[in-house]
């Protein structure tokens, strides 16, 4: 198998372990309406996901670091079936809540051992390409998956979602062991030096938007559901369209997120991605109540959304090319912490009874997001354009001594 066919085949395997996360927002009220709890307290169920992901995956991408690649690449995705056979099998909003702690853990672990495995077996060249097709694997499952699983727990139980998922995974790490070659590990990081990497201003204010991006992304996904049946007033068929012309649109945004990253650069294709996701969002609060208008603005939106995804997994690991582990595991629990804190105040909102609320609350957090990213990309202009000044000025100096 060639090594792009290697890249394809981790993506696909992304693709079922981002059906696993997304999942939940699509089938939201049915879990809530099956298990008895809000549409608020359903949603929780991201946030716990989020925070187990984020505080979770630094540890273990840290104590695993030694481990050879395959082999870690097969254990999390152990730990990914069993996850998602707790969910199938145990009842009760409890074990649910265990289920997706385990599951963000092992997610986490293959979300980033993957990244790191691609990024090494594509040419350097095109490492924003093969991430950003790591990255349309997390796009398909919004495409098949989460539509898929809306049709699933409407006809039949939303339970047998998650069984078929742990399925699947358990025949994934057959197609690992045969095809994806041994990698060696890294040698290990501790914690306290993964910090110091926020003492780097680039790297923290790349970590901030981040945060901000995906935040505001997580406020108005989260509920899209409960907002496309009870704002906009479509019809159960409606939705699962809905979420299909979404994913669609994501999967198209994610590549050619990564297509222009490495033609015009990770700032221009970021603040472009980013402006044009506030605007998709800000309509979306504008004509939420137009299902005819609804379709075309959930495509901008996802293609908007979607295409700063790989960008900025490829702007980290630029930023510290020693350390791209490290990077892409703080990234992940970064962009958990966000769809955490994203999906927390979107919880607060809808309890509040203002579902219409979230999108345009959602478009503040990107908003912020561009503001980060514009500030830091004058600065870095600014600093490479004073370095190349001085240099100039020192060589001049030094003619000018040795005429003399």
């Amino acid at each position: 198998m060639s090594q792009v066919w290697k890249i394809y085949l981790l993506a696909v395997i992304s693709f079922l372990v981002g059906t696993s996360e997304f999942i939940i927002a699509g089938i939201l009220d049915r879990v809530a309406a099956d298990l008895n709890v809000s549409v608020s307290a359903a949603g929780q169920l991201i946030t716990v996901f989020s925070i187990a992901y984020a505080f979770g995956t630094p540890f273990l991408i840290a104590f695993t670091s030694r481990m050879e690649r395959r082999k870690l690449l097969l254990y999390s995705l152990a730990i990914f079936a069993v996850a998602n056979g707790i969910a199938a099998v145990l009842s009760g909003f409890e074990f649910l809540i265990i289920s997706r702690i385990i599951l963000a853990l092992s997610a986490g672990v293959f979300v980033v051992t993957s990244l790191t495995v691609v990024s090494s077996l594509a040419p350097p060249e095109k490492q924003g390409s093969a991430i950003a097709t790591v990255v349309m694997g997390f796009s398909a499952a919004l495409i098949v998956g989460v539509p898929l699983g809306r049709v699933i727990a409407s006809v039949y139980d939303w339970k047998m979602i998650f069984g078929g998922i742990g399925v699947l995974g358990l025949l994934s790490m057959l197609l690992i062991a045969f095809f994806i070659p041994k990698m060696n590990g890294e040698e290990p990081v501790p914690l306290r030096n993964q910090l110091k990497l926020f003492k780097e201003p680039r790297i923290t204010a790349a970590l901030i938007v981040t945060f901000f991006w995906i935040g505001g992304y997580s406020i108005a996904y989260t509920y899209i559901s409960p907002f496309l049946l009870e704002v906009t007033g479509m019809s159960e068929q409606g939705v699962s369209i809905g979420l299909f012309a979404f994913g669609i649109a994501s999967l198209f945004g994610s590549k050619l997120g990564g297509f222009s990253t490495d033609r015009w650069g990770a700032p221009r294709t970021l603040i472009g991605g980013m402006s044009l996701h506030i605007i998709a969002l800000l309509l979306l609060a504008a004509a939420g109540q137009s299902a005819a208008l609804m379709f075309p603005l959930l495509m901008l939106w996802a293609f908007s959304a979607w295409s700063s995804g790989p960008t900025q997994q490829y702007n980290l690991i630029s930023l510290a090319p020693g350390a791209t582990g490290i990077m892409l595991s703080l990234n992940s629990s970064v962009l958990q912490l966000g769809m955490a804190a994203g999906a927390g105040l979107g919880g607060i909102i809808v309890e509040q009874g203002s579902l219409h609320a979230v999108s345009w609350i959602g478009a503040v957090g990107v908003a912020v997001a561009v503001s980060i990213t514009t500030i830091a990309y004058r600065r870095s202009v600014r600093s490479r354009s004073s370095s190349i000044s001085n240099s100039v000025a020192t060589e001049e100096s030094q003619v000018l001594k040795n005429g003399a």
